[in-house]
């Protein structure tokens, strides 16, 4: 079972960044992908971006170009810069994997 805490979230205008960070435990992490999802209130839970033991990486055609997911190994934890950030980019964030998800942080993006 992953343990997972993400942090970063917060209210940006348009056109801005954010950083994302997710602390892990619970796993060895050195060998697990790890994914971030959102979910916005009312809709389904959806892909953003993922990064696989190797550092390949993966991502929804909607962030393509603007996000950048990472992982640090040694610090057991997984990164998604943002940057150009639109309103459609508000949701909850979660980071996770097969083995379990944080409890998310709040992204919204004012207008």
């Amino acid at each position: 079972q992953v343990h997972a805490v993400e942090s970063g979230g917060g209210l940006v205008l348009a056109g801005g960044s954010l950083r994302l960070s997710c602390a892990t435990s619970g796993i060895d992490f050195s060998i697990m992908p790890m994914a971030w999802n959102r979910q916005v209130p009312g809709k389904q839970r959806e892909f953003v971006a993922s990064v696989d033991r190797s550092g390949s990486t993966n991502y929804a055609d909607s962030v393509k170009g603007r996000f950048t997911v990472s992982r640090d190994n040694a610090k057991n934890a997984i990164y998604l810069q943002m940057n150009d950030l639109r309103p459609d980019d508000t949701a909850v964030y979660f980071c996770g994997n097969s083995h379990g998800w944080g409890q998310g942080t709040q992204v919204t993006v004012s207008s």
